[in-house]
């Protein structure tokens, strides 16, 4: 019985390392030398930090830290490989319990099939800082337009893709039209998607053909007047706030009509589209948490009802209906699962392609 176990187990490994030995390796490209999209910044001494926030010496420092953040940032490529690898490394920072690991500092990869974005894999951060992962095998040889989307919730330091030796690896432009830049929380930033391209504005561009920039700053999203400054000059087609979640009622009121006049001195004649705060879970049975809501909603809407009034390029999509009605849309009552953060694009998308109509956008 001994001498057949060991046979099993010579035979176990010998098959695993002639597996092993069979995979072609992989020649790796910095990703500096493909096409980076969803910055709103088009240059930064840090490539994958939204933001040089060195130059905004009045941004709160927690909203400069969440900047460094890569949530939104893609890289755009064509191959014809097989398969696609990436080696990546970020920055050593504790995880957030309502997070999965592949959101916080994995990456993942849709291929387009037709007209249409369609998953093809992850990049599980199997190490504490570096990981290289194979992100989708066993495909065909056909030329193939890809997205890389990096970490959400962790800085990117380095990003290589890699493909099968002999295959091609080139650079391809953005595939998504106008610069469309969304001001909000932790929803925005992208808490608590599964993977980084079920962040609500990455299944906005792949589901639009527009260019949605994330600009989530999580639980910092309060309408700073140096924030509101930083924002406004940046070359934007169309503006959306989401940004009531982190704002106390007093603070909606005070701030509201600041962040919007800044923007329009800036942008006269272009879209503002302000969104009101989802209907968290957690105010379910927590009166307190409901009632905070209610009010920070309500402000809200009396704010940019009053702004509407000589301003007719603002806009205002409520509450009512972004997480459905059943209850299970979000990962911790507070924050979205992928459920939710769907049931919020279908009602975003139709409103903002509407009014993107009106522009010629």
């Amino acid at each position: 019985m001994l001498s057949r176990l060991l046979l099993c187990t010579t035979l176990l490994i010998s098959s695993a390392t002639g597996f092993a030995q069979k995979q072609p390796s992989f020649e790796y490209t910095d990703a500096q030398k493909l096409t980076l999209i969803g910055k709103a910044f088009t240059s930064t001494p840090a490539v994958y930090h939204r933001v040089d926030t060195l130059l905004y010496a009045d941004i709160p420092p927690a909203v400069k830290k969440l900047l460094t953040h890569s949530s939104g940032l893609a890289i755009s490529f064509s191959t014809n490989s097989t398969a696609i690898s990436a080696k990546w490394c970020t920055k050593k920072s504790p995880h957030y319990n309502n997070m999965t690991a592949i959101a916080y500092e994995g990456l993942d990869i849709y291929i387009k099939r037709g007209n249409q974005w369609v998953f093809a894999g992850v990049g599980r951060p199997e190490a504490d800082t570096c990981t290289e992962f194979t992100l989708v095998n066993n495909m065909d040889s056909s030329v193939k337009e890809c997205l890389v989307y990096l970490p959400v919730y962790d800085e990117t330091k380095e990003l290589s893709i890699g493909v099968r030796k002999g295959a091609s690896l080139q650079a391809r432009p953005n595939p998504f039209k106008k610069n469309i830049l969304i001001y909000g929380s932790s929803i925005v930033h992208g808490a608590s998607a599964s993977r980084p391209g079920m962040a609500y504005p990455a299944m906005l561009c792949r589901q639009t053909g527009y260019n949605f920039i994330n600009f989530g700053v999580s639980g910092n999203a309060k309408m700073e007047r140096s924030v509101a400054d930083m924002i406004a000059p940046l070359p934007m087609d169309a503006f959306i706030l989401d940004c009531v979640p982190n704002c106390t009622p007093e603070q909606v009121t005070e701030r509201t009509a600041y962040l919007v006049k800044a923007i329009r001195a800036k942008h006269p004649g272009k879209p503002i589209i302000a969104v009101q705060s989802i209907v968290r879970e957690n105010s379910n049975f927590d009166l307190d948490i409901a009632e905070k809501i209610r009010q920070q909603n309500g402000n809200f809407l009396k704010e940019i009802s009053a702004l509407q009034k000589t301003d007719k390029d603002l806009y205002m999509i409520t509450a009512d209906g972004l997480l459905g009605s059943d209850h299970e849309g979000t990962t911790d009552g507070t924050h979205p699962n992928d459920l939710g953060f769907d049931r919020m694009v279908q009602k975003i998308k139709p409103a903002v392609l509407k009014i993107f109509k009106k522009y010629g956008l």
